[in-house]
């Protein structure tokens, strides 16, 4: 688990910023089967998710989704767009109250394999993404939130 302190010392009460990304080539979209970090399984251990995590040290917001697509998938990605500020405090599935930032991403090639943090990488058809109980966290919201986005066309981001 990660501890954060605010000047003051105050470490209670805190919340997490974290990146992700709905990854997109030719109409289908990359998820990541969860694995392990440092051989110990990582939240949602064996369930699909979105490609992403925590922001390093002095990242910016693309940034550290690029990297972490990289990490977990070995897949540069481009044309990023904002879909969704995830800020709600009880997220189910969350053992952080993380605040998720969701983006778009055509990918462009893949130039490396992905870290043990994901055990494997599958590509997606829409109408046929793993049932939600499959999904970590509460990525497959965000996944029908995008699928809403294509038929409807509203405005982006979408916040909460």
């Amino acid at each position: 688990m990660i501890t954060c302190y605010f000047e003051n010392n105050n470490k209670a009460f805190l919340r997490h910023v974290t990146v992700n990304a709905i990854v997109i080539k030719g109409g289908q979209i990359l998820l990541g089967k969860r694995g392990t970090l440092n051989g110990k399984p990582i939240s949602g251990s064996g369930k699909w998710g979105l490609l992403g995590g925590f922001f390093g040290h002095k990242e910016n917001l693309v940034q550290a989704v690029k990297r972490e697509v990289m990490e977990e998938s070995g897949w540069e990605i481009n044309n990023l767009k904002l879909l969704q500020i995830n800020d709600n405090p009880n997220r189910p599935k969350e053992d952080r109250q993380n605040v998720d930032i969701i983006f778009i991403a055509n990918a462009v090639k893949q130039v490396g394999v992905s870290d043990e943090e994901v055990s494997k990488l599958q590509w997606f058809d829409l109408d046929k993404l793993p049932a939600k109980e499959e999904i970590a966290f509460d990525h497959g919201d965000s996944l029908e939130l995008y699928k809403k986005y294509l038929k409807e066309k509203f405005s982006l981001p979408v916040l909460g």
